[in-house]
């Protein structure tokens, strides 16, 4: 797996594409539905190929229904003076998202309930919608709200279009020769909100490029980018048979704000993607914030629902729920950084590795210990194992890599053959022996194929797709 975190002009460069996308996608209006969501994917195939798809308004997807394209092209509101109070070229949040179109003259007291602030959060501008319910209103700061003249009369003006149309969604299926595969899905319906979730596509788009940048992948990744709950479950209907054939997976959210790192994990807790994150962050001791699994959330309760079972997990920076300017206008391109977003991709791409490298070996010297010194994997010089005062630059103890910023110095590699030998009984995986031993699983793996090279240990075959 290719290393961006050991170039840092492959670094930069990335970092100054993401700076780019970020910027030309934040200010388009997306929704569950309408031209947004189309602009977005098509601005995301310029990075990534996936399939644009549409399912049409009315389509009954298991106990929902697909709603009615929603579309808008201006709205304000304004004093009987011409004054505008809002208007949605200066923030498309000042409109709930999918309101009816209103042209109507209203007092203070009318126009009240439909205004939408944030009290505690007095300069910022709240996300709102309205989805399932035929209303119309507008998102303002509350200090914007208390300048408004209780005697006034407003009028209030939304040009959007409730009608037939589609929901879009995009996919790509990347194949695998293994028996296994996993889902990556992300949302793409919220309106200009930075870190919730306009990071998360961003980062969905890059990691898709650079998997099928790689000539093969191991196993099979089915990347999904949707609106939130209505795309899952919609997609989940449409490909029932297949999704309930998946292992697991990770939905990529809110992954570029300043605070911590953290994991929302599984349902399961200790499942494969559990532990492969775990493992990603314990090997460059990089501190984050585990988050036990709640219903509450993204798509992942859907995913997840007793019928499919898919384990699924968020790698975030900044979880949704956990910070100030969640669904506000405060969570604007000033509160993310592209830096932030490319670490965190990183990590994604490591937690991925391990499901890549993550095989059973069986030892073909199961008797004791082989002879290593004749194949030239035990030092010329003996006495040196595990005495203290030998140079921790010596022989066998020089390889690194690099991850988040951070450097993962490889253990003692002849722990590495020992424990690989030992452990070799054709069942007890990799990851098995990384977390047993502390030894990096990508170490695990390179030395258990200089083992195979050396007529050590061979393989264990794994199902294929065709043993199905």
């Amino acid at each position: 797996m290719s290393d961006a975190g050991t170039n840092p002009m492959v670094n930069e460069s990335l970092v100054d594409e993401t700076q780019a996308l970020l910027e030309r996608l934040y200010p388009i209006c997306r929704s569950l539905t309408g031209n947004g969501v189309r602009e977005t994917l098509r601005v995301l195939q310029q990075v990534a190929d996936f399939d644009s798809r549409e399912i049409a308004s009315g389509t009954a997807v298991y106990d929902w229904v697909v709603p009615d394209e929603w579309n808008i092209s201006s709205a304000f509101l304004e004093t009987s003076s011409g004054e505008r109070v809002v208007d949605f070229a200066d923030s498309n949040l000042h409109v709930v998202n999918y309101s009816t179109p209103v042209d109507e003259k209203l007092s203070f007291e009318e126009l009240q309930q439909h205004l939408h602030t944030l009290p505690d959060l007095p300069e910022a501008i709240p996300y709102r919608t309205t989805y399932y319910d035929r209303q119309w209103g507008f998102c303002l700061s509350h200090n914007r709200f208390q300048q408004l003249d209780r005697s006034d009369t407003y009028h209030a003006y939304i040009d959007s279009s409730l009608e037939p149309g589609y929901l879009t969604y995009g996919e790509r299926r990347l194949g695998g020769s293994s028996k296994s595969e996993f889902v990556v899905s992300t949302y793409c319906c919220h309106p200009s909100l930075a870190n919730d979730n306009l990071s998360g596509m961003v980062l969905w788009a890059l990691l898709l490029r650079e998997l099928q940048q790689r000539p093969a992948t191991r196993h099979t990744y089915r990347f999904i980018i949707v609106p939130e709950t209505i795309g899952a479950i919609a997609y989940l209907n449409l490909h029932e048979g297949e999704m309930r054939q998946i292992a697991g997976g990770f939905i990529p959210t809110t992954v570029a704000g300043p605070g911590p790192f953290g994991f929302k994990q599984t349902f399961l807790g200790d499942h494969l993607i559990d532990r492969v994150v775990a493992q990603t962050f314990g090997e460059i001791r990089l501190d984050y914030i585990a988050y036990p699994f709640d219903v509450n959330g993204s798509d992942e309760a859907h995913y997840s629902a007793p019928h499919f079972r898919i384990p699924i997990g968020t790698i975030c920076k900044d979880k949704y729920y956990e910070y100030d300017y969640y669904h506000t206008s405060l969570d604007n391109l000033d509160f993310i950084r592209a830096e932030n977003l490319v670490e965190t991709l990183k990590l994604y791409l490591s937690a991925i590795e391990k499901l890549e490298l993550n095989r059973s070996y069986r030892s073909l010297n199961p008797y004791s210990e082989p002879m290593l010194g004749k194949r030239g994997l035990y030092p010329k010089t003996g006495g040196t194992i595990k005495q203290r005062a030998v140079d921790l630059n010596g022989e066998h103890l020089q390889r690194a890599y690099t991850i988040s910023g951070k450097s993962v110095i490889y253990g003692n590699e002849l722990d590495a053959i020992r424990w690989l030998m030992f452990y070799g009984d054709g069942e007890t995986n990799l990851l098995d022996i990384a977390e047993r031993t502390g030894l990096p699983l990508r170490q695990l793996a390179e030395t258990a194929e200089r083992l195979c090279q050396h007529g050590l240990m061979q393989l264990t075959p794994e199902p294929t797709k065709e043993d199905r």
